[in-house]
């Protein structure tokens, strides 16, 4: 049977607890109806299919395994035990409080100890949290958690720099400000240079 994966726990709930299609559509339908549109007008005939179908890419992220991206690394480094940091990953993720959109970019750095990563599987880390309803900052935990875990390394560190639509379009209504999380782990914690390191490296423009 299918799963989904929880975003709190990365444990499967069962498909079986999902609506169907036609259901999840029936539900756009209602909304169209609520905020007083005529689903049935030419324009709309089709959007419940559409953001049904836009959904699936969106929150992709509850149907991916964020552990079996990080299953294979290397160890073939040459004695390289330095910082390794990707920056500059931008992603698209929707507050959990009111589905509207969160764009910005993560800045991920771990410290070897004796394995790699593949870079291009850091980047897919931040996607597959990014591709579910999130707050920044458990997002910014999860991803360094993740890594944590997966690679056991002599420290971790992530810096997510995000706009909150939730903020711009709605409410306050602050367009341009940003929110800046981070999570420590092993030596960027416990170590003040090794994290104005990672902290100034991230931010060089």
């Amino acid at each position: 049977m299918d799963a989904i994966a929880d975003k709190t726990t990365n444990q499967p709930v069962l498909d079986e607890a999902r609506p169907s299609r036609t259901e999840a559509e029936a539900a756009v339908e209602v909304l169209l109806r609520w905020i007083g549109e005529n689903p049935k007008r030419e324009g709309l005939i089709d959007t419940p299919r559409r953001v049904v179908k836009a959904f699936e890419e969106i929150y992709g992220g509850y149907r991916q395994d964020p552990a079996a991206v990080l299953e294979r690394t290397f160890e073939e480094v040459a004695g390289y035990d330095e910082m390794v940091l990707v920056r500059d990953i931008d992603f698209t993720s929707h507050c959990e409080h009111h589905m509207v959109p969160i764009i910005g970019r993560a800045h991920v750095a771990y410290l070897p100890e004796g394995r790699v990563l593949g870079l291009s599987k850091i980047a897919r880390i931040v996607d597959i949290y990014a591709r579910r309803l999130q707050t920044q900052e458990a997002m910014t935990e999860q991803v360094a958690a993740m890594i944590d875990g997966a690679l056991t390394p002599r420290g971790v560190a992530v810096m997510i720099e995000a706009e909150h639509m939730c903020m711009s379009m709605r409410g306050i209504r602050t367009k341009g400000s940003s929110t800046v999380t981070t999570a420590f782990y092993g030596a960027f914690r416990n170590d003040a240079a090794q994290q104005a390191r990672f902290t100034t490296l991230a931010l060089k423009r």
